[in-house]
C-alpha cells in the first residue's frame, strides 16, 4: 500500500464474481465512509459492500 493510501485508512469495499473484495474508494474518516457507504447501498442494493479498516502492513 502507498503511503497517501496509509492517510485513508477506511475503505468501501464490494465483493467481485470471483469472491475476492475490490476497494471502491478510500477515506480519512470514518463517517465519511459511512456516507459513501450508505449511499452505495441505497443506489446498488443488488451488490454486497463493506466498511474495512485497512492499514498498511509495517516493513522493518
Amino acid at each position: 500500500m502507498a503511503y497517501k493510501d496509509s492517510l485513508k485508512p477506511w475503505a468501501v469495499a464490494r465483493q467481485s464474481p470471483n469472491l475476492g473484495w475490490i476497494i471502491i474508494a478510500r477515506y480519512k474518516s470514518r463517517p465519511d465512509a459511512d456516507g459513501h457507504l450508505l449511499l452505495l447501498r441505497q443506489r446498488v442494493p443488488n451488490i454486497e459492500f463493506k466498511l474495512v479498516f485497512d492499514l498498511p502492513e509495517r516493513k522493518e
